[in-house]
């Protein structure tokens, strides 16, 4: 399974690809990240990350896309400039067919060092150990990448299974509620006939005439 993490931001958008699967060493086959200068006009920033996110599917060609969930924070500025990232990387993995996961800052904490608390030096840490690197990748939002990706690879196979469980739910009560819907319809059909009875029992004495009634007078 080949992931790329993109951790967004309008300054710096972190992107990272790690390949491998679940309870095997991972790999990284590429980690960096996409600038934009801050004083640029909105509208030309979040066209330098779709670019540089494009970039990045060309050459590594994952298979699925992992990005940070977007939560609330104080700075209301800096969450709408993480949100527009977020939506840019995920509209270019879409356009592509690709399928794109989301994970919170804490999942991926807990997932790459075990604490959902920890900080961004104990994940970068943690990113070197796993990934066999060297030294831990600089910015910290390139570390943060190659974290969501390796979240992703380690929590998809429980996310499989939860979904495939979710389907095969739904698919058992559809089967239920149809048979339901079946035993339903044929307890009307014997309802239906014995009314349909009832009525043609009671048809020749309604459409029968009334006999007259003849009043016999008193003679005097």
């Amino acid at each position: 399974m080949r992931v790329l993490g993109v951790d967004p931001g309008l300054t710096r958008c972190g992107v990272g690809v790690v390949e491998g699967v679940a309870g095997r060493p991972l790999t990284m086959r590429g980690v960096g990240v996409v600038r934009t200068p801050a004083d640029a006009e909105l509208g030309l920033r979040l066209v330098a990350i779709e670019q540089g996110i494009e970039q990045w599917l060309d050459e590594h060609e994952p298979e699925f896309v992992a990005v940070e969930r977007v939560f609330s924070q104080h700075n209301v500025r800096t969450v709408m400039g993480t949100a527009q990232a977020s939506a840019v990387a995920m509209l270019c993995a879409a356009r592509r067919g690709i399928p794109v996961a989301l994970h919170t800052p804490s999942e991926v904490k807990a997932a790459v060092t075990g604490s959902g608390r920890a900080d961004k030096a104990q994940v970068g840490a943690m990113v070197t150990r796993l990934l066999r690197l060297d030294a831990p990748p600089r910015p910290a939002d390139a570390a943060d990448a190659l974290a969501l990706a390796i979240c992703h690879i380690w929590r998809a196979p429980a996310q499989n299974r939860l979904q495939q469980a979710v389907a095969q739910n739904r698919l058992q009560q559809a089967v239920a509620q149809n048979r339901l819907q079946q035993a339903a319809a044929q307890n009307r059909l014997p309802q239906a006939a014995a009314q349909n009875q009832v009525q043609q029992a009671a048809a020749p004495h309604a459409s029968k005439p009334a006999s007259p009634h003849v009043s016999k007078g008193r003679t005097a």
